[in-house]
């Protein structure tokens, strides 16, 4: 971007927060998000300590007629909180969090991370369902759906937000809630960063046990095909406390693991119980004797640690990632013996492979009650690839693409837009992924909040 200096001083002037422009300290440290891959270089980072900053933020890239994207957690994978040349309004440091125990609500600023929630929340003995990593931002988790470990007993992310502030693209902010702005707060709910930014989510919560049983059997990979099926005639029966997910994956070469699981591709077969530890115990009891594991990690353990566990493995920045995602509508012999092979396939041993199971709290939701859209699908299949190295970019993004060709008869088309990565955001892709209907009715919802797309760094929607 090509800015005087002085419009510059004038911004740092109005902030209370900072900008920090190329070459300057903190500049570099400030654009890394989660995926390695995205190496892009804002003309300037608006670090925005409280919603004033924010509308200033937007004011002066409307003035001035930059790019804009938006930073929350930063741990998209399509890395599109930082942009090229424009202007990156980073929320940071807006991460405070607040919780009314009585009224079973939380407040969780637009910068906040499930960490940050999950830390306050469980000191009441409350949650609300975030991710599977900690470290994710709460925003843009939240408006593509969100997917996490209490979706059994409380739904998707979207399912649990009771009201927003959103700053819109003209600079007002605008509370968005069922009697205001309804229009507004349907959209947010599923239509990811397109309508403005979220400075606030008021999140309802609900009880969660001091000690919550946490399966995480470690089986062979070569007993998949034995397997999936198993755990798919599991899942169809178990109550609605119990979340889980299938997960094929590598087994690091690390002296914490029994020597003979050592660098060993396994299937995880791994779940919550949304209740008391030892009656979660007794419920899961039967995933971990499909025959003997290989290893398991099964436990007692808190909410707020459960949340935590796979953080270790995707730190910020050090890994190159890429995702795709297919929803199901059975899981058959057929689509089984492809899922397996597909994930023999994967070039990484940082690659994974995940089945995730949707119940009927997420599934009994109608179609049209968010823009998260259709939910009868019960199976997810995700693609998620980690590599190290540049040199090996098309291996693991052409074994992510083949997967998806291969799988992708099985499926209605319709994806989970928080698993989309690089620019395949394309309208067809959006708009199958999503289902014309959400769609459409997300563009025309679009073209009254953002006539000019001017928040389009996402997975887009273009105003109708």
């Amino acid at each position: 971007m090509s800015i005087e200096p002085a419009a510059i001083a004038a911004l740092r002037a109005t902030l209370r927060g900072t900008v920090l422009l190329p070459g300057e300290a903190g500049y570099d440290a400030a654009r890394v998000v989660w995926n390695g891959m995205i190496d892009r270089r804002p003309g300037a980072i608006a670090r925005c300590h409280g919603v004033a900053d924010v509308i200033d933020a937007v004011k002066f890239a409307r003035a001035h007629g930059l790019l804009v994207s938006v930073r929350g957690g930063g741990h998209g994978v399509a890395g599109h909180a930082v942009c090229d040349g424009g202007l990156m309004i980073d929320l940071a440091a807006m991460n405070a969090v607040r919780v009314d125990p009585a009224a079973q609500r939380a407040w969780a600023q637009g910068g906040a991370t499930w960490g940050d929630v999950d830390c306050e929340t469980t000191a009441f003995g409350l949650a609300t369902p975030g991710g599977l990593i900690s470290t994710t931002g709460v925003g843009g988790l939240t408006l593509s759906g969100g997917v996490g470990w209490l979706r059994g007993s409380a739904g998707l992310c979207v399912d649990n937000v009771m009201s927003a502030d959103v700053v819109l693209a003209d600079g007002r902010m605008v509370h968005a809630s069922a009697t205001e702005n309804p229009d507004l707060y349907w959209a947010i709910r599923g239509g990811g960063g397109n309508f403005g930014i979220v400075v606030m989510f008021e999140l309802r919560l609900q009880p969660v046990a001091p000690l919550l049983m946490l399966c995480n059997a470690l089986y062979p990979e070569a007993r998949a095909a034995e397997l999936l099926p198993l755990w798919r005639d599991f899942m169809q029966t178990a109550p609605k406390q119990v979340s889980s997910l299938a997960q094929f994956a590598t087994l690091p070469d690390d002296a914490a693991l029994p020597p003979h699981a050592r660098g060993q591709r396994i299937l995880a077969l791994a779940a919550i119980y949304d209740g008391p530890a030892d009656e979660g115990e007794r419920v899961l009891a039967p995933l971990r004797h499909f025959g003997t594991p290989l290893h398991d990690l099964s436990a007692k353990l808190p909410y707020r640690t459960i949340q935590q566990l796979y953080d270790p493995m995707f730190p910020k920045g050090r890994d190159r990632a890429y995702f795709r995602s297919l929803y199901f509508p059975a899981l058959d012999g057929e689509l089984i013996a492809k899922i397996a092979a597909c994930a023999g396939q994967r070039p990484s041993p940082m690659d994974q492979a995940s089945v995730w199971h949707f119940g009927e709290t997420v599934r009994g939701v109608a179609a049209d009650a968010t823009a998260f859209g259709d939910r009868s699908q019960p199976w997810l299949f995700s693609t998620d690839a980690f590599w190290s190295s540049a040199d090996d970019d098309a291996a693991n993004i052409g074994w992510v693409r083949q997967s998806w060709e291969v799988l992708r008869p099985h499926s209605n088309g319709r994806l989970y837009t928080n698993f989309l990565a690089g620019h395949e955001g394309e309208t067809g892709v959006v708009r199958n992924g999503m289902g014309a209907d959400i769609y459409d009715r997300l563009a025309r919802i679009k073209a009254k909040y953002d006539p000019a797309n001017f928040f389009r760094l996402n997975q887009n929607i273009p105003p109708a």
